[in-house]
């Protein structure tokens, strides 16, 4: 369910991180923190460098989201 403090953005994987935790460049600039959502653990959705990616943030903290959307590889 999506909160009014939050907002979602869209990136490239650029580097896997312990924990399932990932390093994403955001289309606008800047680099952020994310990790999976429940429902793509739970249906095991791999992400590879590279992956196209929408990340669902919160207003308070900018430098950490969450992956809620894979896209395809990119070019």
């Amino acid at each position: 369910m999506l909160n009014k403090k939050t907002f979602k953005k869209s990136g490239i994987v650029l580097e896997t991180l312990p924990s399932l935790h990932f390093r994403i460049k955001l289309d606008e600039g800047g680099e952020i923190i994310a990790h999976l959502a429940g429902k793509l653990r739970i249906n095991r959705i791999k992400i590879l460098v590279g992956d196209i990616v929408t990340v669902e943030m919160s207003s308070y903290d900018l430098n950490k989201g969450r992956i809620v959307y894979r896209g395809n590889k990119f070019r």
